[in-house]
């Protein structure tokens, strides 16, 4: 949740290295930091740098918001971030709030229905991955993580005994708890004797640290060398945090994980556009389909609302069987 305490960035700094310095100080993730920096310099670059946006207002973001909609054809989504994006600047780093409605041309929403795979189809897709992806793409499955959510688990998520994930810190800054597969236990346990091994490896060598929220960091002195602390699926490769500068081992790239769930799709001969994000949507879709309440199946997924989770009832199988296609009813005629 967004800290609403006033604080003014260096005035010496450029404008650029002001935004990254409040992001930081609201404790905004690395990857909303490098969104928004992104998005407050194509706002910038659009309007040609003609001014700088201490000198631009409400007029200029409709502008750009509207430029977005109907020259780009971005979805409702992107829109948003980049108005957020601005917004931001305006308000937390240039201490200049929009005053009044932002009126822009709105991009259009299309109902999308999501895309879902049958049980049959996610055991071929399994079936065609191996190793650690195997594992990670079992529990997007198994638990309906999100894709980011599996890469971020650390050794304390996991809970064997109830069964349980903890899924913490995640969209929105929620947490939430959901399914961990016991078809998975057995792997994961082989997973953390890895893990372990690879620690006590980087603490010999003087390192062993990992990333944590700088809330924990202060209250938890030393808890960034604890093995619970450590990521589940820990990169091979120690490297340099961009914000602090601490050599660490961080988690591994989501890419590596895409790339396994695309090869799979293509060798399992399934012609739907199959991602990471599929499984969720399949996770979601079988629950239902098996008669788990859709309010339970909303707390899994972690729904602010119910009627998100409702667009999976309408790519559930439905009994329709029985029922005789008009085109087959004058065939047999």
């Amino acid at each position: 949740m967004e800290n609403n305490t006033k604080f003014r960035p260096n005035p010496k700094l450029r404008l650029m290295d002001q935004v990254r310095e409040v992001l930081r100080y609201h404790h905004y993730a690395y990857r909303t930091e490098q969104v928004y920096c992104d998005w407050i310099v194509r706002y910038i670059r659009f309007h040609k740098a003609k001014k700088h946006p201490i000198d631009m207002g409400k007029k200029e973001i409709e502008t750009f918001l509207s430029h977005l909609a109907v020259n780009r054809n971005v979805s409702v989504a992107t829109q948003k971030q980049a108005l957020n994006a601005v917004v931001f600047l305006y308000k937390r780093v240039l201490d200049k709030p929009i005053e009044g409605l932002i009126e822009h041309t709105r991009a259009k929403r299309c109902k999308v229905l999501p895309v879902v795979m049958t049980e049959s189809e996610v055991q071929q897709v399994l079936s065609f991955i191996k190793g650690t992806h195997k594992l990670m793409a079992q529990l997007l499955y198994g638990g309906g993580l999100r894709l980011m959510e599996c890469v971020r688990l650390r050794i304390r998520d996991l809970d064997f005994s109830r069964r349980l994930i903890y899924v913490r810190a995640t969209k929105g800054g929620k947490h939430r708890t959901t399914l961990f597969p016991k078809t998975v236990h057995c792997v994961m346990l082989q997973q953390f004797e890895l893990v372990q091994k690879l620690h006590k490896e980087d603490l010999a060598k003087g390192y062993g640290q990992v990333y944590m929220p700088e809330a924990l960091s202060r209250k938890y002195k030393s808890a960034d060398k604890e093995f619970e602390w450590q990521y589940v699926f820990p990169s091979k490769k120690l490297s340099i945090d961009p914000r602090s500068g601490i050599m660490r081992r961080h988690h591994v790239l989501e890419s590596g994980l895409q790339k396994a769930v695309k090869s799979a799709r293509n060798k399992a001969g399934i012609h739907k556009p199959v991602t990471c994000h599929t499984f969720r949507h399949s996770f979601a879709t079988h629950l239902l389909e098996n008669g788990v309440n859709i309010r339970v199946v909303q707390d899994l997924m972690g729904h602010a609302d119910v009627k998100t989770t409702e667009i999976y009832t309408h790519v559930m199988s439905q009994n329709i069987n029985a029922i005789v296609s008009p085109l087959d009813k004058i065939a047999m005629n």
